[in-house]
């Protein structure tokens, strides 16, 4: 079993930027991919970014490509989300999601453990 508990939202005007982290226990997870989803109200929750085990290729949504970075820090067991030049659009909850697999994808239903996940509020 994986526990992942995220921090790091908040409230954020416009063009700033905020770092999200997300703390494992339970299993070492630098084998396994990791992703970022988010889910703004009333809407599906969507794929924001992952990170694939063991070598660490990334991959985005075209919505944050070029804003938003993914790393991890294998000896801390930690995945981190640096945001920036946020937009209202981005506000949202954010989960970070464990994947028992190495590869990553971009669908939900494909990542096995979440996050209780962290609220982003961007203001304009």
């Amino acid at each position: 079993q994986v526990q992942l508990v995220e921090s790091g939202g908040g409230l954020v005007q416009a063009g700033g930027s905020l770092r999200l982290s997300c703390v494992a226990s339970g299993r070492t997870l630098s084998p396994y991919a990791m992703g970022w989803f988010r889910q703004a109200p009333g809407k599906e929750r969507e794929f924001v970014a992952a990170i694939r085990g063991n070598v660490g290729n990334t991959y985005y949504a075209d919505s944050v490509k070029g804003r938003f970075t993914i790393s991890r820090d294998n000896a801390k067991n930690t995945v981190y989300l640096q945001m920036s030049s946020l937009k209202p659009e981005d506000t949202a909850v954010y989960y970070c999601a464990a994947r028992v697999e190495t590869y990553y994808r971009t669908i939900f239903g494909e990542y096995d453990f979440w996050g209780q996940g962290t609220q982003v509020t961007v203001s304009s």
